[in-house]
């Protein structure tokens, strides 16, 4: 095969890609809805394509991290905007962590771990961002 060097039809495999992963997107979720409908949310959980859903869209986020990084307007301090972030997601960790153990009545190490486990994953798309940052300075 020969690769494509004209910019249009570029512009135009690249729409259609679009359209495809719109399209897939959208039956994926149908498919859940309805499976939530009539099975209820444990059901829907379990359903592979529960996984693949959730799999496309955590790519489709961070394969759009790096094109909004790579276009930022003004370029901001990486390490500034880490530790604003840092903060930020500690304080939300911290408030989730004191929340559960009144909202479902369990035990205060239920609340340590569901802050922990949220702030690790809040934590790592900032790193991810704070990465390109550093690597477009460069």
């Amino acid at each position: 095969m020969k690769k494509i060097k004209d910019e249009r039809l570029i512009l135009k495999n690249l729409k259609n890609i679009r359209g495809a992963y719109i399209i897939q997107t959208l039956g994926i979720f149908c498919i859940l809805g309805y499976d939530w409908i009539t099975r209820g949310s444990e059901a829907m959980f379990e359903s592979p394509l529960w996984f693949v859903f959730i799999v496309s869209t955590t790519a489709l986020t961070l394969f759009s991290m790096d094109i909004s990084v790579a276009h930022e307007s003004r370029k901001k301090s990486p390490k500034r905007s880490l530790s604003i972030s840092i903060v930020i997601i500690a304080l939300i960790s911290i408030v989730a962590g004191i929340l559960v153990p009144f909202s479902s009545k369990s035990g205060s190490i239920n609340g340590l771990i569901v802050g922990g486990v949220l702030f690790i994953v809040l934590l790592i798309p900032y790193i991810y961002i704070y990465y390109l940052r550093i690597k477009q300075q460069d």
